[in-house]
Formats: C-alpha cells, structure tokens, sequence
C-alpha cells in the first residue's frame, strides 16, 4: 500500500488512493495466477507506475477530484486491453529492441525521481508534483522555511531500521526474514508511536474504506483519447519490468517462461482489476524477489497473498488510519533506492562505453526532461544504435593459420598469412538494401588498400581474385542481388573474378533464382573457402607465368583440374605457393577440391 501516487494531496484523495492500492493488490493477483506463467512473480502496484500515473493524471485534473480516481481506474483498463492484444499477437519479442542499459538507466533515474517526491513527507511541507528532478529540488529548496523536525526524525529513524533489517537479511541467510519485515516494522511500529503520543505535526493516512471492492464499470472515457501516450507508455514500462524479472526468477528456478502468455496473463488481470476500482498494475521487483526467497513454487503463493490482501480489506482497515505518512515515505525510499543501479553503470564503463553512453543518456534525459521523454530517447537511441549496427556489418579480411586450411580474421589471428592477388572477405551479417553501400565500399578498399606484411604466393602487383565466405549470411534481398550484380561487373571491367564460399541454402536458392550464379558461373561456387583459394592461387599463378612469358595460354576448366592433382606433388611451384613451414598432406586429400556446384561440361 505504500507505492501509491506519490506526490498526492491529504484528505479526501488519499483515502481513494489507498483503497485503489489495497484493491490493485488484491483481485489482479487471484487473475495472475489463473492466467498468467510465471510461478514466482508478485503483481499488484509499483512505484514507478504510480509515478507515471500520478504525473500525467495530475496534469489533467486536479488530484482532489473524484475524476482523477476515475481516469487512474480507465488507464488500468486501457493498460490491460492492449497487453492483452500484445499477447495475443504474440508480440513479446519486441521488447527483445529495448536495450538492458535503457531499462537500467531509466529504473535509476525514475528511482531518484520518486525518493525525492517522498521529501514532503519527511519535510513536512509540500512541494511541487514533477517527474524532473530541477523543479523538485527548486520547490525542496523554496520551501525549507515549512521545515518540521518531527516527521524529519521520525522519517528517517523507520528509513535507517529499513536499511538495517534489509542489509542484515541479504547478509545472513538466518536473518533473511528482516528484509519482508521490514515494512511491517516501520508501519507497526509509526503506528503505534502516533496512538501513543498523537503528535499534531504527523500527518496520516487516513480513513480507508473498509469492505471488498465492488464491481463496476470503469467511467471518464470521454477522457480515452488524451490518455492512449500515458496507456502505451505504462505498458512499456510494465512489460519491461514484469518480463524482465520474471524471465530472470524462471531461469534461476529451471522452466520456460512464455512472453506472450505472460503479457495476456498481465493483460487479464488489469482489465478484471479496473472493474473492481484497480490501477494500473505490473510484476515488482522487490516483492517478486521476496516470493522467490520464500520458497515460492506455484502461482498458489499469489493467491494465499490475495486472500491475506482481502482479510485486511475486510476487518483490518481501521488500524491503516494511524499509519504515519513518513513511515510509508520511508518504505517507498528504501525500496527505491535499490533501483538505482550505479554498480550497473561502473560495469557498463568498463565493458562497452557504447552501453555506457546509453545508460547515462537514457537516465539523464529522464532526471532533467521527464519520465515520458527519458523512455522515448532511451528507446530511440536504442534503436538507433541497432540500425547503426545493422547498416555498417562486421566485415573480415581473412587469412590462412600456418599449419592448417582453417582460414581466420587476420586482426584476431596476426600469425595468418594471406595470399598475393587474393582477396579472403567475410560478411558477418545478412546482407541487405541497408547495409549493401557499406559492404560494397569495404569491398572497394580492399582491393586497393592490400596489406603486403604477411603474404605469400607469386608476386603480383594487383588484386585478381575477391573471395567472398557466406556461411555467415543468414539472408540475402532483392536489393543486395541487385547490387551483387553491379559488382560483378564492375569487377569485370577491371578483370577480376569472384568466388562465392559456403553460402546456405536459402542464400543460395536467392542468388540461383536470380541469375547470380549463372553469371558469376557454376564454378565459382566453393564449399569451402580452401578449395575457392586453391584455385584462386594457382590461376594468379598462370597469370604470373604468363606475364613472364608474354604468351597468353587457355585452359578449359576440366584440364586445369587434371594438371592440378597431377601436378601436385611434383610441382615445385605450387609448394612455393603454400606456407613453407606446414605438414604436408597425402597427395589424395590435399588433391581434392570440393565445388558446391557442378561445373560446367
């Protein structure tokens, strides 16, 4: 009950807010459990949905009026429905886009955010509603004259026993009990110190209404249209958070977790839940986690929590009236502050400084211009950054380890050689209309930027052969044909060859139906990149020969394999052309060359 709308006015509100609370953590649970996957995870209010909710409602109208409880309870409903169309469309792969460091940064800075609009509480006096942090802290500051000592010492006692009873339960397994007291202490024990001395300067929750929430229609769709951002916005997050924990909780227990089943399941239970007067609820970190500790095996343990949920609702409301606003301010920080994940950005510094930027342009985008924003930018950069990735592909020059056929990226392997007047490329990536400029311009600089260190074979001044290994190629488009084409005749003009190596069956099936092999030519297709440079090699050594000789001698292909396994071992120029100092192979094996086509009769 403690993350609800934070940033609310006293009275009347607050009595809607709790009772929302109380019932977005009791009926969606019973829901959850029926239809949704995960077997540990705790659904019912958190804190950075009710910030979102709070942020935008307040916007709309003022948080005293009873149509700010109405909306709250419409949002739950257009939250629910579009989980569950995501579900049913099975589209739960598309947060498989939104980066770790976007989810890490925003969960940061949104937890700032909320421990600071919690102040007022421990002030107390108000202080402006705002998702920035510069407007908090400007109204903190303007205010300090309100300062009050009772709430400040009280407050921060119950946020010093939390911190304590939460370090000594992870710390020692035998006292791992005092991280779920926790909560209950601070509540226990604010209350019963407000009914013993009844300070004036304390203010509390208030009267709760008591009972099991009633069924009714969601109201306020005339404000339906002006709240679909915030909808898409909270399910965003709600899915990032929901999913992403409980995947983690399903791995650590040994099952398979079905996203899009999980994203019904949440759905369902936000759509029953604003019938029984529920905001928008999602899975919570904390309190997953808590289940997870405590042995829980089954969606059974949601649905002991509901029953416990509805007892309280039922006899125990009158007790909440006491509970001291500081006490849960307390709870809401201590909660939070474990969401600021700066360990998260040390590692990220150390690891990618790609993701780092991402961690701190998501988080201070969502400090300095709002929740809303810092989601967009993260994501938008997140994107950004995978359509970067996709247009400029990793692209490999390769070369041969000394000692084997194994051909390698020369930058990771400097001991392999590469060959004169062979040019070994790997593609690392589909190839498509995207990222097809960057392949061709990389192409491009190797033929003419030729690194001479470390190769080997007849001595010839330009580039007469372009090897292409496809086995990384997944799919090839229309466009990247097309361009394949272009290459292979611009190549032609300057009288150099390609081969194409291991390309699968589908890339092969593209470039076939398309006329590609036919023009590049059967034989030129290899299934190993060893037999492509085994007949690469010996060509540009023809061509050395010959340009030695001035006399310009064709072969027809079948001949030309002939002299090579008869020639093989006796030739003293073609051991010249392999690497002086590895093992020989049997004559039959360092003989055989395997076409991935049939050559032409």
């Amino acid at each position: 009950m403690a993350r609800v709308f934070p940033g609310r006015s006293h009275g009347r509100c607050h009595r809607w807010c709790h009772a929302c609370s109380s019932d977005s953590g009791c009926v969606p649970l019973f829901v959850y459990a029926i239809f949704g996957s995960s077997r540990q995870l705790a659904v019912g209010p958190v804190a950075l949905v009710s910030l979102l909710v709070s942020n935008v409602l307040s916007r709309i109208v003022d948080s005293s009026d009873p149509l700010y409880t109405e909306m709250a309870i419409l949002l739950a409903l257009m939250v629910g429905i579009l989980e569950c169309i995501m579900g049913l469309l099975r589209l739960g792969w598309l947060i498989r886009f939104i980066s770790h460091s976007v989810i890490s940064g925003f969960t940061s800075a949104s937890a700032i955010v909320i421990a600071l609009s919690q102040a007022k509480y421990f002030l107390g006096y108000s202080i402006v509603r705002s998702s920035k942090i510069v407007p908090l802290v400007k109204s903190i500051i303007a205010g300090a004259d309100g300062f009050s000592w009772p709430p400040f010492v009280m407050g921060s006692a119950f946020l010093a026993i939390l911190l304590i009873m939460k370090h000594l339960g992870k710390s020692r397994k035998q006292l791992r009990f005092l991280r779920a007291a926790g909560p209950l202490t601070a509540v226990v024990l604010g209350t019963t110190i407000v009914k013993i001395f009844h300070p004036s300067s304390i203010s509390l929750v208030g009267d709760i209404p008591q009972g099991f929430p009633k069924f009714s229609i969601p109201k306020g769709f005339e404000y339906f249209r002006s709240l679909i951002p915030t909808a898409f916005l909270i399910t965003g997050v709600a899915i990032l958070e929901s999913v992403g924990i409980a995947k983690a909780l399903a791995a650590k227990n040994g099952y398979e977790l079905d996203s899009n089943q999980e994203l019904f399941g949440l759905g369902v239970a936000n759509i029953f839940g604003s019938f029984f007067s529920a905001y928008p609820t999602t899975g919570s970190f904390s309190r997953s986690a808590v289940n997870n500790e405590s042995g829980a095996k089954t969606g059974l343990s949601g649905i002991f929590t509901g029953i416990i949920m509805a007892c309280a609702l039922l006899f125990l409301t009158p007790l909440f009236e006491y509970i001291p606003q500081c006490a849960l301010a307390a709870i809401v920080i201590s909660a939070v502050m474990s969401l600021v994940d700066y360990q998260e950005a040390i590692f990220l510094w150390h690891v990618d400084k790609k993701d780092f930027l991402l961690w701190a342009i998501t988080s201070t985008t969502t400090l300095f211009l709002g929740i809303e924003i810092g989601v967009l930018v993260g994501v938008g950069v997140s994107l950004a950054f995978v359509i970067h990735e996709s247009a400029n592909p990793h692209i490999a020059v390769l070369g041969r380890l000394p000692g084997t056929t194994v051909y390698r990226n020369i930058q990771q392997y400097p001991e392999a050689y590469t060959y004169n007047g062979i040019v070994i490329v790997r593609i690392d990536a589909p190839i498509y209309f995207a990222n097809i400029s960057y392949i061709k311009d990389r192409l491009r600089e190797y033929e003419v930027d030729v690194d001479r260190s470390a190769k080997r074979g007849p001595e010839v001044e330009r580039i007469y052969f372009v090897i292409l290994e496809m086995a990384p190629v997944t799919y090839i488009d229309s466009s990247a044909v097309q361009a394949l084409k272009d290459l292979h005749m611009e190549y032609k003009l300057r009288d150099i060859q390609i081969a194409i190596s291991n390309p699968n069956r589908e890339v092969l099936l593209t470039l076939s139906r398309s006329g590609v092999v036919e023009m590049i030519g059967k034989e030129w297709y290899f299934v190993r990149v060893h037999d492509a440079v085994q007949v690469c090699l010996q060509r540009v050594q023809g061509i050395k020969d010959s340009s030695r000789t001035a006399d310009h001698v064709h072969e027809d292909e079948p001949n030309f394999l002939q002299r090579l396994v008869k020639q093989r071992a006796e030739d003293s120029s073609i051991s010249r052309l392999e690497s002086g100092d590895r093992t020989p192979f049997s004559d039959g094996a360092e003989a055989q060359l395997e076409p991935l086509l049939l050559r032409k009769s």
